[in-house]
């Protein structure tokens, strides 16, 4: 496979420094599998009859997204034929399936062997009420540090110790259908005022501007989150995200009055605010919607959908000043009971997932390049070392979810559909998030 040397990324001062130690939404659409609690993941017939059969193996289970299905099954599969000492059984859960899974298996302390899960408040949870191996002794032993970015490590702290195997780094962008574009004479939007008078050609012409989905709230909100720095600016918009600053003020307000004018309009598909954002990548392959803010991620699952990648493009949404996106970890957590022994065998397994030969073969199922000293781009995904660039240069800010713990950020996606409603006002919407922060510092 042709790959380029990516430049040093995860190590600039401008991504550390803007992301600190927190990192959703993710990025997992056209999942194959949902699950809401634990015994929900999926497990195939195969899978079962080899846990069956593995006799005194050392037993691990590992939760991951469906969308990597494709993936995971067949290098499970292999690891587990060449390993016989250890065997490792996989369930998979969609994006918000996953959470809830999770979440439900820590209150019974039914935590898997290993987990899929993203950084900031979303793995803090874990790592707060003592459910997460601390891997800070493992790492220094292990010379981590010559292994993975500083700026993976870090992103992977939490709370003061290492929690997770970092997996991905990722950082959002506005894709959009340069077709669609071209046929309507909409130049890439350098200012906030062309991004509007794009999305008003766009509807004007039958084709819906912005493609998100609203059910759990965190697709809506990578929009949401690009309008309040756009008001708000890079300063405030950390200050608001760290709960340093309060939501009830006059940046917000026009951030939220804005999103909800772009409800009235019709710039978002019909039905959103219910809609699954499992589905949100079909309207943009079949082109009735021409924008979405995705990750690097997004190249190799509409490979997957088996459309031209070439058609889409990316650009950093214009919101004036640096232009910053928004940015997250994804990283794998592991059961703070695991043994020695069990540890040794969910790191080798993670390592043998994880390499050169696997990320080559699997490339599109992977959300590249991996965070590592010198990783590589993936060839064939033109618009990854674009966003990545552009996180680079422009710089990124952490996404709201994983900013936010879980009560306030539902009190944001609470007003995001109260908004596109009309059942509140902007003003009123500012005020029940700030809120939320007041009762959560209070608790």
């Amino acid at each position: 496979m042709r790959t380029r040397k990516i430049t040093a990324l995860l190590l600039s001062a401008t991504i550390l420094s803007t992301l600190g130690l927190t990192g959703c939404g993710s990025g997992s659409t056209g999942s194959q599998t949902t699950g809401g609690t634990a015994s929900e993941g999926a497990k195939t017939d195969t899978q079962a009859q080899a846990q069956t059969a593995s006799g005194g193996a050392t037993e691990l289970t590992f939760w991951n997204l469906s969308t990597r299905q494709n993936a995971i099954e067949p290098i499970v599969a292999e690891f587990n034929q060449a390993n016989p000492d250890i065997h490792v059984t996989v369930s998979f859960f969609n994006t918000d399936g996953i959470k809830d899974a999770c979440k439900v298996a820590a209150s019974s302390n039914t935590l898997p062997s290993m987990w899929f899960n993203w950084g900031g408040s979303l793995g803090g949870f874990y790592v707060e009420n003592g459910l997460t191996y601390d891997l800070t002794e493992y790492a220094q032993a292990n010379a981590w540090e010559n292994i993975y970015s500083a700026a993976a490590l870090e992103l992977c702290t939490l709370h003061g110790q290492l929690s997770g195997y970092p997996t991905s780094f990722n950082a959002l962008d506005m894709y959009y259908r340069k077709d669609i574009f071209e046929k309507y004479g909409i130049a890439v939007p350098a200012t906030f005022e062309e991004f509007e008078a794009a999305c008003a050609t766009l509807k004007e012409n039958g084709i819906t501007p912005i493609s998100t989905a609203g059910l759990k709230g965190w697709h809506v909100m990578r929009f949401v989150e690009l309008l309040i720095e756009h008001y708000a600016g890079a300063e405030l918009h950390d200050e608001l995200n760290n709960m340093t600053a309060s939501w009830d003020n006059e940046a917000v307000v026009k951030a939220l009055a804005k999103y909800q004018e772009f409800c009235d309009k019709g710039y978002f598909p019909p039905g959103f605010i219910t809609a699954d954002p499992d589905d949100t990548r079909m309207a943009m392959v079949m082109g009735t919607t021409a924008m979405d803010v995705q990750g690097p991620w997004y190249d190799g699952q509409i490979i997957q959908d088996g459309v031209d990648v070439n058609l889409f493009g990316t650009f950093p949404f214009p919101s004036g000043g640096s232009n910053r996106i928004s940015a997250f970890a994804e990283m794998v957590q592991f059961n703070k009971n695991l043994s020695e022994a069990e540890l040794a065998a969910a790191m080798k397994f993670m390592d043998f997932y994880y390499n050169d030969e696997h990320v080559e073969t699997y490339s599109e199922y992977f959300n590249l390049p991996l965070p590592k000293n010198g990783a590589e781009a993936p060839a064939g995904q033109p618009n990854v070392m674009d966003i990545l660039n552009t996180a680079n240069t422009n710089g990124t800010f952490t996404i709201t979810d994983q900013a936010f713990p879980t009560e306030v950020a539902d009190a944001l996606f609470d007003a995001q559909d109260a908004l596109a409603n009309n059942q509140t006002t902007p003003e009123e919407a500012a005020k029940s998030i700030q809120t939320a922060i007041e009762a959560y510092k209070n608790k």
